[in-house]
């Protein structure tokens, strides 16, 4: 891949990782809102997940930290992903918006592809 397509797709990945990660904080309910009733204290949940990703969006900008943090938020992918079907399965709105069902569903092979992507920085 080029190395300036690389730079673009890492700024890219980096700053969506924050800019999600804020959200966490800013609008909490409606992250709360998907979190499996099976998991306790969704509210800290949501909390620990933002840190993950600003941590992981600001870390994948360092060459320094830039392997450890593509690493990590190959994890959080994986450990969000429940979030993601619970949301699906029963039909849950993020927050107040509404998201159409067919949506939901289509959400789901994205985590893939996010992996893929962060993959791109492990090494």
């Amino acid at each position: 891949m080029p190395p300036t397509l690389l730079m673009i797709l890492k700024w890219i990945l980096g700053l969506a990782m924050i800019g999600v990660g804020v959200l966490h904080f800013t609008s909490p309910k409606g992250f709360e809102a998907i979190v499996p009733k099976s998991l306790p204290a969704p509210r800290m949940l949501v909390y620990v997940s933002g840190v993950a990703e600003i941590a992981g969006g600001i870390g994948v900008l360092i060459p320094f930290t830039q392997v450890w943090a593509a690493w990590g938020l190959i994890a959080l992918y994986v450990a969000v992903f429940p979030a993601n079907i619970n949301m699906a399965i029963n039909d849950l709105p993020l927050g107040k918006t509404k998201v159409p069902r067919w949506a939901q569903w289509a959400r789901l092979p994205f985590q893939a592809l996010f992996i893929a992507w962060a993959w791109l920085f492990t090494s």
